[in-house]
């Protein structure tokens, strides 16, 4: 599936505001950046918290694909799951590769 996707990491609860942001961002894309062949563009708003039945009441008339997850950060994680996740080091190295390429 070829399609642009946008991540909006925001540091705190999730916001209405934050979708008619990322509701704008995804038709400025889908108008003047898709190319021929993709898919419209598809954007995930990752927050700190979110009460999933309200977010999902207010999105019903929101017509893009775009979804709202939540994330924790690394301190918050169970010690046995940052075991099998790779290390800061290994993502950095990771993402300088893909850049380099």
């Amino acid at each position: 599936m070829q399609r642009l996707v946008v991540f909006e990491l925001k540091n705190g609860p999730f916001k209405v505001a934050y979708l008619a942001q990322l509701s704008a961002y995804l038709r400025i894309l889908n108008d003047d950046d898709k190319r021929d062949g993709e898919k419209e563009p598809v954007g995930i708003i990752l927050c700190k918290s979110a009460d999933k039945a309200y977010v999902e009441y207010v999105m019903q008339d929101f017509r893009q694909p775009m979804g709202v997850a939540t994330y924790k950060t690394a301190d918050e994680i169970d010690e046995e799951v940052l075991q099998v996740l790779p290390s800061k080091e290994q993502l950095q190295a990771l993402l300088e590769q893909q850049t380099n390429h």
